[in-house]
């Protein structure tokens, strides 16, 4: 089963994200809080995939993100926003993908597996090497 760390400062959609996902077989871990220690979470969960809530400025979703990349730069990190320019800026920034909020279900499924298909390639070629 996929493991999948979710962070959304909204309650609501966190636990919509996280009944959705879970519906789909996906093992989360959801985090409503932006402080919590992500690299000790990713040790303990070793997630396929983090999804970070991308606010306004982005400027605390960067820092984590940079925090992540930094420690474990193959890891899959979607940005979720609902800034109109989510698509340009998650990239830029350095995100390997991006969810426009509200959330299309099944597009965020296909963005999911997609990226955890990668992940999985990359995985088999490192063993191999």
């Amino acid at each position: 089963m996929e493991t999948i760390i979710v962070q959304d400062t909204d309650k609501n959609i966190l636990e919509v994200l996280t009944l959705a996902l879970e519906l789909e077989n996906f093992t989360v871990y959801p985090l409503q809080d932006c402080e919590a220690n992500f690299l000790e979470l990713i040790d303990k969960a070793r997630p396929h995939v983090v999804m970070l809530d991308f606010r306004i400025d982005g400027k605390k979703c960067m820092e984590i993100l940079q925090t992540i990349k930094k420690k474990y730069p193959t890891l899959p990190v979607i940005a979720m926003s609902c800034n109109n320019n989510i698509n340009t800026v998650a990239l830029a920034k350095g995100f390997d993908g991006y969810i426009e909020k509200p959330f299309d279900f099944d597009l965020l499924y296909r963005i999911l597996r997609k990226h955890i298909s990668k992940l999985a390639v990359q995985y088999r070629h490192e063993k191999a090497d």
